[in-house]
């Protein structure tokens, strides 16, 4: 890999999907994770919840075993999803029972923070709910001269070529987007919603020993609700 690509002299980094997040992760005191449509987002719902979320590369067989020896209930594709059912559409979170423990495929954010969870030290999941949270407990528990990597995780293209998604640069008008306008014609308008509550969540999901636990930073977020 061409060294100029790894961003090695910057404090700040960013990339797109997987191969950038393994690009631009080395040395990092902390790797933030976006999938605002939807595996981010979903994550901060339960994370808000209590629950231990772990990612997974995406949702086959081996997703059923990996959950099945993690004793976690394992989410299920959005479009087969039941009443009663998680997927990774968030509303399932909050009208289903919250597990103390669900394994969350995804093809994009997930697989990504899957990945990093033996390439960095501190991986933290971002999405609109919780990006004020995060930047705030990135600058009080690593300080503001932390190297940190930023990663969009974007969509793929039906041949799994990754498609940058607009969603994922902190876009505030996610209906307009074509990932939002996706999900509101698959009947999903309510997961585009709940991206959009922008700041309403002071928990930030941390990837220990590849589970994300949610730490909350609720002093910090209400003073910024004051604010406005």
């Amino acid at each position: 890999m061409n060294p100029e690509h790894r961003q090695l002299d910057y404090g700040l980094r960013f990339d797109w999907g997987l191969r950038g997040a393994e690009a631009i992760a080395a040395g990092v005191d902390v790797a933030v994770v976006v999938d605002v449509l939807s595996f981010t987002t979903t994550l901060s719902v339960a994370a808000d919840a209590g629950i231990d979320v772990l990612p997974f590369s995406w949702n086959d067989e081996s997703a059923v075993d990996y959950a099945r020896d993690a004793d976690a209930v394992l989410a299920v594709r959005r479009s087969v999803a039941r009443e009663g059912q998680i997927s990774l559409s968030p509303k399932t979170i909050r009208e289903t029972e919250a597990p103390s423990r669900l394994v969350l495929p995804s093809p994009n954010g997930s697989t990504i923070a899957f990945a990093l969870a033996s390439e960095v030290a501190v991986c933290v999941g971002a999405s609109l709910r919780n990006a004020y949270a995060v930047a705030d407990w990135i600058v009080h528990e690593h300080g503001p001269g932390s190297r940190v990597a930023i990663v969009a995780s974007g969509e793929k293209w039906p041949g799994g070529e990754l498609r940058p998604a607009v969603a994922d640069s902190y876009e505030d008008r996610l209906r307009d987007c074509a990932s939002g306008r996706e999900l509101i014609a698959m009947g999903f308008p309510h997961d585009v919603a709940i991206a959009s509550e922008l700041d309403d969540s002071d928990t930030v999901p941390v990837l220990e020993d590849r589970v994300f636990r949610g730490q909350r930073t609720g002093r910090r977020l209400n003073k910024l609700r004051a604010q406005r």
